[in-house]
């Protein structure tokens, strides 16, 4: 193999290795934002359970008022 064969041959493994890489950037990329939309979906769902477990514990506290009698 003379060296303008070596050198054509490690220029297409460069460009191969460049596209390579350029590919896993965008999916990388591609992944991050995935990741941050269900990390603000995750957190948006965290807020709305919490307000129902609000909910939930003063409809708790006003049956067990009236089944009291009225008497907190």
């Amino acid at each position: 193999m003379t060296i303008d064969e070596r050198i054509e041959r490690l220029t297409e493994r460069h460009e191969a290795l460049t596209q390579s890489v350029e590919l896993l950037l965008v999916a990388t990329r591609e992944n991050t934002e995935s990741i941050r939309k269900l990390v603000d979906v995750t957190n948006r769902d965290a807020e709305d359970i919490r307000a129902l477990a609000r909910i939930a514990e003063i409809h708790d506290r006003r049956i067990t008022s009236v089944e009291d009698g009225g008497r907190s």
